[in-house]
């Protein structure tokens, strides 16, 4: 029974995640890749991204304070992490990444200032989401089968 309350409370979750734009179906073929061999997949690629994004974003802030009105420099950090995004399915950071490099097309250092504060706002608000959805698949045990928002 607790199992089944633990199931259904992380796909609540990761149906609100979808719902709510932060994960796009990406994120549903990275769990498709888990199998028995390697049961925890999904959360060590997801995992890895947040240990990479934080340096990217790092990277980011020492290039705008080092270098400013340099776009070409900033834009380039910020697709490094825009592939990143993508790689996951983080779909509202994407979104946030690709507002980033437009104002660097535009350069539009007030632009990208602003919406680099969304992309860090909407990393770590992420990230807190996504550490609750593992705990309660870690804390349910091994899932049987994989689903997908809609059909749950």
């Amino acid at each position: 029974m607790e199992y089944a309350n633990l199931r259904r409370q992380a796909a609540s979750l990761k149906r609100s995640l979808f719902d709510q734009g932060y994960l796009d179906e990406q994120f549903c073929q990275v769990e498709d890749l888990q199998d028995e061999a390697s049961p925890n997949f999904a959360e060590e690629v997801v995992s890895l991204f947040f240990k990479d994004s934080a340096r990217l974003v790092t990277n980011i802030e020492q290039a705008m304070e080092k270098y400013p009105k340099d776009f070409n420099r900033w834009d380039a950090h910020m697709q490094q992490l825009r592939g990143s995004c993508f790689s996951i399915g983080a779909s509202k950071m994407n979104n946030e990444c690709t507002s980033f490099r437009n104002s660097c097309g535009e350069e539009n250092a007030e632009g990208c200032r602003r919406t680099f504060q969304k992309v860090k706002r909407e990393h770590a608000i992420l990230r807190q989401k996504l550490e609750s959805y593992f705990q309660l698949l870690r804390q349910a045990g091994p899932a049987r089968t994989a689903t997908r928002p809609g059909s749950m």
